[in-house]
């Protein structure tokens, strides 16, 4: 998508209407995502309005919309589990000030190198969990502990094995009406209301069930002001918990997997428009400001999210200015409205996140990576898959990321790259001398980020050793994207990849 300023007057119109297409993305997810986390709904409208207003200002991605995601739900809800929701708010402080720190130093360069085998294998861990955890939902019960617990007890939940109370099969119901709607909608919308998203249209329809039927569901409880959901820590003991060895490690292990996500959503935005380059580092900082105040409000953790934003872009968005009213708008819609979402069933929102874990439980990645690069990368993937869904994120991550070192052994005599700039002719020319792994993957980044902007540029990979799949797809990504906007890109070398972006 090409994005060009315009008159001033015309990208304000761009932007206010994509703001209001991002606000009725983000306003379910926001519940719904709060209440997989294990905390009340107000939580995350609170962390949708931060991340709209406040990082929507600050952003080194200007089209990026920040908010809370079902990424970190796993991880929030063993938190709120094991350690009491009192413990969310000195994680978020600790989480967000080691963002701020990591953007000034400059390292948001370091987690684009992260494995994509990873990243996708996290994902769908966590989609599965999240699935297996509100199909419990459905039925106006509560999820377990653990996926694998949620999971067993699946086939008992429909059986009618597990205690039971009598409003069970009116939740199912309007829980399967959310989820038809939104596949229906997804497959058979009008062209002309292709904005307007599945899961608004899939609460509302299940909310006028509800109320028209008089069912006996479980509904949302949102508080008649929003600032009464603001939960400040207690300051006198938040030193202590600070020093807490279990606070810290839990706070480490929020700001890498927010920040992985946030920057790899960044460079996933990046490729749908031609408009402004996200600033990783400034992203980064943004990102921790946002975690800092949530901490301080007693929210949930946020990230830059694909869902929200991919719906910014495809809706016209020009400037930040939309992911910040997108933010004004939810503020003023639970100011002024809450009597509203105390109308929605809270199996509506658990089939909204049926449906949006799903999607991300996508093993068409794990066949891309096979057919592309071949099975270490695959097998990368599916170990973090499997570790994250039989114990926790964070050991689902540290396994992926250990599995993914095993990329470098072959090559660890001449990890080295070595970047010269030239002049092929006339023809600016980048001469990449090494081997091309995730380790080099920043330097390589640099390079072709400022690579001259002229209509033709040579890629000379002759002197290339290896390229592993994470720069695999950073270099293709580049050169798609360079191509789109007009330039010629010769690509020289003898490399598998070499070939194939050359033919392409």
């Amino acid at each position: 998508m090409s994005i060009a300023a315009g008159a001033p007057g015309k990208t304000a119109v761009r932007d206010i209407t994509a703001s209001v297409v991002v606000f009725l993305v983000a306003m379910p997810l926001c519940m719904g995502i709060a209440i997989a986390s294990g905390v009340p709904p107000e939580k995350g409208l609170i962390t949708g309005i931060i991340g709209g207003i406040v990082v929507g200002m600050l952003a080194g991605s200007p089209l990026q919309v920040s908010g809370p995601a079902a990424g970190l739900a796993v991880i929030v809800f063993e938190i709120v589990q094991k350690q009491g929701l009192s413990a969310l708010g000195p994680i978020l402080i600790l989480a967000g000030a080691i963002q701020i720190v990591a953007g000034l130093f400059k390292l948001g360069g370091w987690f684009r190198a992260i494995s994509p085998a990873v990243v996708h294998g996290m994902l769908a861990g966590i989609g599965l969990l999240i699935v297996v955890g509100q199909f419990h939902v459905l039925f106006d019960a509560k999820p377990l502990a653990g996926g694998i617990e949620n999971l067993l007890a699946m086939p008992g939940r429909v059986l009618g094995l597990s205690p039971s109370g009598g409003g069970i099969p009116a939740a199912l119901i309007t829980g399967l009406v959310t989820i038809g709607t939104m596949l229906a909608w997804g497959r058979w919308h009008p062209k002309s209301l292709r904005l307007i998203p599945g899961a608004l249209i899939g609460v509302v329809a299940a909310t006028l069930l509800a109320s028209g039927l008089n069912l006996e569901v479980i509904r949302v409880n949102v508080p008649e002001s929003i600032t009464g959901a603001i939960d400040l820590p207690d300051m006198a003991g938040l030193g202590a918990m600070l020093m807490n060895p279990t606070i810290i490690t839990t706070a480490i292990a929020i700001a890498f997997i927010a920040s992985a996500e946030t920057l790899l959503s960044a460079a996933a935005v990046d490729r749908m428009h031609n408009g402004v380059r996200t600033n990783y580092n400034k992203e980064l900082s943004a990102q921790g400001v946002g975690n800092l105040l949530c901490g301080f409000a007693g929210a949930l953790p946020m990230t830059g999210v694909i869902v929200r934003s991919s719906a910014n872009v495809q809706a016209g968005a020009v400037t930040r200015l939309s992911a910040v009213l997108h933010g004004v708008w939810i503020l003023g819609f639970v100011a002024l409205l809450p009597w509203l979402l105390r109308e929605i069933p809270m199996a509506a929102l658990a089939g909204v996140l049926v449906v949006t874990g799903w999607k991300l439980v996508s093993f068409d990645h794990v066949r891309h990576l096979f057919s592309r690069y071949g099975l270490l990368p695959a097998l990368v993937w599916a170990g973090t898959f499997t570790m994250v869904v039989a114990t926790d994120l964070l050991t689902g991550v540290l396994v992926g990321l250990a599995l993914s070192m095993l990329e470098l052994i072959p090559h660890v005599r001449r990890l080295a790259l070595r970047v010269e700039n030239r002049l092929h002719g006339e023809t600016p020319e980048i001469v990449l001398d090494g081997a091309a792994t995730f380790v080099a993957l920043p330097k390589i980044s640099a390079a072709l980020d400022t690579a001259p902007q002229g209509d033709r540029l040579k890629l000379n990979l002759e002197r290339m050793s290896h390229v592993d799949h994470t720069c695999a797809e950073m270099i293709e990504d580049w050169i798609k994207r360079r191509r789109e906007a007009g330039a010629t890109v010769e690509v020289a070398g003898s490399c598998s990849n070499a070939a194939r972006w050359a033919a392409a």
